[in-house]
């Protein structure tokens, strides 16, 4: 218990609760308990009924003031949050009434004299109470501004401020009260960690029990999701026979099964989840730590964009609590497996469960004047790192150099590692004689690819993992989960495609450019192995599955993807490729987007068996036999450097090897943008899959984008080297900058088609004959009149006829009741949005003439005059995508710091050595490309550079060098495990 220093008045505390749900409530129920034990007024700000604090404290020190200054993440149901709606609801709630708010609050606390605030989590509160003169604290595991960043990026650019806002009122908090599965929350300029906030227990397991008349042999489940998914009918069958299932939340006409009971909605959840065998439900604060606390596994559903819940799932883990259940198998009643699997499990947490009271005697003793804050930074230096990189979770296997100081302490604090089994790899190592000695290659060669030795070093140490049933603490269940996967005595495919640095070209493919890329020293391998359905290792709840249709064995597709620990997504996905049948003819891409779309952690899968769907519709292949896949990715997501393409192209080179399907480089790369295009839904050009799969180590390769045409390969001269910085700023092309730019363009294409078309008409109505314009001015005109491709263009044709009856922007509607169509087959146009089209337009006209000038200079004499050439050219096209909307500031201070080397004393006086960047591929954010002479100094320079990012952001960036082969050069590998002894 707090004691109260019986010298020194009671104090009162302001304490604001977020309005997202109750779990913010629940825990400071605990606190405020303590803070009023210790003899204090505490006035609670809140959404929340008043039960959830009532229950708990009889005290008239507390008072409840019913008021929502956030809304927190708007869910369409108890899985789906609605990431643009909850911005709207937020900038209607908290930013357009923000000075009344702030007004309103300050009068409020002088109004109680409150002696201190205390947020958990409302932004506006600590500027509230900034503006009041009075020193505030936050308690919490997550900050609103690492939440929304991922929304804003989803929902386009012009919600940024929001999370700009939210960073700066937490910045006016004194020092921040940390509880265990903590985010990144860099806003806060120090923290204090407390252990887990957890509700106490009113009755013991028994008493509750009997009351509910359940006997100690009945195995029982509580359902807490605080709310049901929609559409969702509980049925008997869902559970194992002999099994209960305790409802929390549930409407008052909702009927239930005989063996699923309906809690109170006043009812104490702590007693009866202590009082349950396991708890099924979504991951949230106040579920884990009390599963936590009271040794109660967890089967838990992942929610949709909530990026609290990737932290808090890997603290569940660590103490060997948690069982994750996919979507469909909650929704279609598949639970026994996962039940089963969970009342297996032995939790093992035995940290303290006290938070509440150590965060009161914190928040008591910071209120009677003791300095708990370091003051390490200045305000100013607090605000640059709460701007950190949107607060994406960004992480690159096996670079740890490249993790933010944030990201590496919340890892290693849990003992964990992430990413795929991929070495790091230097100049000198990356290519490296060397021969796997666990397996027997039948066909290809590993090219000495050291990134392809280390992955059939990994897919030989998950033959261990399976023999000897390691059962580490920290096992991942994405390894677990692979080392079934194979069967070790059959052949395995292997694939390999590199990632890709876009040196020029970028946005413009959608247009018909010309393109130049370069293929990256990260790649993605992808393992395949098919299979008899009745010989498959099928995963439990699969099994169960294919139980329950009574039809035996059926081909099932298993895929485990590394790499998700950190990230919001699934490590493993399963469907029976019977899913993919409409009848007799495969299901049409619409329904097969809707397919992959029903459950947002399991979305990444339509990339890879989005290939198999293309196959099967493309070239009328039908698969048979199930098939298991391994994706291993080293290209990071989200840096613009074509990860999906990667995924893409490595998935489909594996599995039609595995099939004898012969596919030659180029076709499969127009297969691969048909899954982005079709099935996942992302408007992208082909040069991300064609690189990735035709091109080459250490040249560029040279494409026109109409729509797939290589021109060949360009050699990079011996001088001039090219590099990749990651800003940080995470990229993609779902996005809706991008998608928008692209549609601008397209709307271009055809105002420009109609102009020509007009022009041409006019010149046949007045009678022009070809003494009054030339024959080829005609011809001209015609072939603008039906203008394929943007590119096809000229900048002089553009400029002298066109560039001035173009509108700047215009409103989809506007746009339609004009034209009808924008002739995009990949993009839809919003009636009420206004589109840039002028910019968007111009940009691949004049991009195309660039990249024609960059290749023909790469092949000129060595000067420097052809160096600053090629940097000027990288320099436009970095500042005519930020004309179209496509910059960020990371992007720019990169650029921005490149010409400082670029123009320093030092490179003026002496050689030059970097002499251009750009923002690539599809902007936004994502990574810099650089131009510069190949010398040691230059890479001094590159790191130089990273340095000084880190200092103004706090992200250190990763940088892309040296190249690989792509897909098609590698070819595949078809393997066996070689025989060997193993001990007894």
């Amino acid at each position: 218990m707090v004691a109260q220093d019986s010298a020194k008045p009671p104090l009162v505390f302001a304490y604001y609760v977020t309005g997202h749900g109750f779990g913010h409530a629940t825990r400071v129920v605990e606190v405020a308990r303590h803070l009023i034990l210790a003899g204090h007024d505490v006035h609670v700000v809140t959404g929340a009924p008043d039960y959830v604090f009532t229950t708990e404290i009889q005290s008239p020190r507390l008072f409840l003031r019913k008021v929502l200054l956030d809304c927190g993440a708007v869910q369409a149901d108890a899985l789906t949050v609605d990431r643009l709606a909850s911005l709207e609801k937020y900038s209607e709630t908290a930013v357009v009434p923000r000075e009344t708010i702030l007004a309103t609050e300050v009068q409020w606390l002088k109004s109680i004299k409150a002696d201190f605030v205390v947020s958990d989590v409302v932004p506006v509160a600590c500027r509230a109470a900034a503006d009041a003169g009075i020193r505030s604290v936050c308690v919490t595991n997550f900050s609103w501004d690492f939440i929304y960043a991922e929304y804003v990026m989803a929902a386009g650019h012009h919600h940024r401020t929001i999370v700009w806002q939210i960073a700066e009122d937490y910045s006016h908090c004194e020092f921040l009260i940390r509880l265990p599965g903590y985010c990144p929350m860099p806003a806060f300029r120090d923290a204090i960690d407390v252990p887990l906030v957890v509700r106490r227990l009113h009755k013991p397991r028994e008493e509750i029990r009997k009351e509910l008349g359940i006997r100690e042999d009945v195995k029982t489940v509580i359902l807490n999701f605080g709310g049901q998914p929609s559409g969702w009918n509980l049925k008997e069958e869902f559970l194992p026979s002999g099994w209960l299932c305790l409802v929390c939340g549930a409407s008052e006409s909702l009927e239930l099964p005989p063996n699923f009971v309906k809690l109170a909605k006043d009812a104490y959840t702590p007693d009866l989840i202590a009082a349950s065998d396991c708890m099924l439900g979504k991951i949230g604060y106040g579920t884990v730590s009390e599963a936590l606390a009271y040794k109660i596994p967890f089967v838990f559903v992942r929610r949709d964009y909530f990026n609290e819940e990737p932290f808090l799932r890997n603290m569940l883990e660590f103490y060997q609590a948690g069982v994750e259940m996919i979507r469909r198998d909650l929704l279609t009643g598949h639970w026994g497996p996962y039940l089963e699997h969970a009342i297996s499990l032995k939790p093992s947490y035995e940290g303290g469960i006290n938070g509440g009271e150590v965060a009161a005697k914190i928040l008591q003793d910071t209120a009677f004047g003791r300095s708990y804050a370091a003051d390490k930074f200045s305000g100013s230096r607090r605000l640059r790192d709460a701007i950190v990189l949107g607060y994406q979770l960004q992480r690159v296997p096996g670079r740890d150099l490249s993790i933010p100081d944030w990201y590496a302490n919340a890892e290693n604090e849990l003992g964990l590692r992430t990413g795929s089994p991929t070495a790091l790899m230097s100049e000198d190592t990356f290519f490296k004689p060397s021969h796997p000695e666990d397996f027997e290659i039948l066909h290809g060669d590993c090219m000495g690819l050291s990134d392809t030795m280390t992955f059939l070093k990994s897919l030989s140490e998950l033959d261990v993992i399976l023999v000897s049933g390691i059962t580490e603490k920290l096992q991942k269940r994405e390894r677990k989960a692979a080392a079934g996967l194979f069967n070790w005595e059959e052949e395995i495919f292997v694939a390999r495609a590199p990632g890709r640095l876009d040196v020029m070209g970028g946005i413009a493919d959608y247009s018909g450019s010309l393109v130049l890329q370069m293929p990256t020293r990260e790649a993605c391998h992808v393992a395949v192995q098919t299979c008899h359905p009745s010989k498959q290792r099928l995963w439990k709840h699969a099994l169960a599955r294919q139980n329950a249709k009574g039809q035996g064995p059926t081909p099932v597709l298993q895929i485990v993807s590394y790499g998700s620990e950190l990230s919001n997504r699934g490590p493993t996905f399963d469907m029976d490729l019977s899913d993919f049948m409409d009848g007799e003819q495969p299901m049409s891409y619409e329904n097969a987007r809707s397919f992959f779309a029903r459950d947002p952690s399991q979305r990444w899968a339509a990339y890879v068996a989005g290939t198999i769907l293309v196959l099967m519709k493309e070239l009328g292949v039908r698969f048979e036999n199930s098939i298991s896949v391994l994706v291993s990715s080293a290209v990071p997501e989200g840096k613009g450097v074509s990860s999906s393409a990667a995924v893409e192209v490595a998935t489909m080179s594996a599995i039609a090897a595995s099939h004898g399907l012969n596919i030659e480089p180029r076709q499969l790369a127009l297969l691969c943008q048909k899954v982005e295009n079709h099935v996942v839904g992302a408007p992208c050009g082909v040069m991300d899959q064609m690189a990735s799969a035709c091109g080459e180590a250490n040249k560029l390769l040279a494409m026109v984008c109409q729509p797939a045409e290589v021109l060949g390969l360009v050699d990079i001269p011996s001088h001039i080297r090219f590099w990749g910085i990651d800003s940080g700023i995470r990229h993609s092309v779902g996005g809706a900058d991008y998608g928008s730019v692209r549609i601008g363009a397209f709307m271009g294409r055809k105002i420009i088609k109609s102009m020509a078309a007009e022009l041409l008409s006019q010149s046949t109505a007045n009678g022009v004959t070809s003494d009054d314009l030339e024959e080829d001015g005609i011809e001209l005109l015609e072939t603008e009149a039906s203008l394929e491709y943007l590119c096809n263009l000229s900048p002089h044709r553009y400029e002298a006829l066109y560039v001035n009856q173009l509108p700047d922007k215009i409103l989809g509607e506007a746009f339609l009741g004009n034209y009808a169509d924008h002739n995009d087959p990949v993009t839809v146009i919003d009636t009420k949005r206004n589109y840039g089209v002028r910019a968007a337009t111009r940009h691949p006209i004049y991009e195309n003439f660039r990249v024609k000038a960059f290749k023909a200079l790469l092949t000129s004499a060595t000067s420097d005059d052809q160096l600053i050439a090629l940097g000027e050219l990288l320099y436009q096209c970095h500042y005519s995508y930020s004309a179209c909307g496509l910059g960020s500031d990371g992007t720019d201070r990169l650029v921005q710091l490149v010409q400082v080397m670029q123009h320093s004393k030092h490179s003026r006086e002496g050689e030059g050595t970097l002499y251009g960047a750009k923002i690539t591929g599809g902007g936004s954010g994502g990574t810099v490309c650089i131009v510069g002479r190949n010398c040691l100094r230059s890479n001094e320079q590159i790191i130089q550079i990273q340095k000084r990012y880190e200092g103004a952001t706090g992200y250190l960036p990763i940088v892309f060098e040296g190249s690989s082969p792509g897909a098609g050069r590698f070819g595949h590998l078809r393997i066996r495990r070689r025989l060997r002894l193993r001990s007894k």
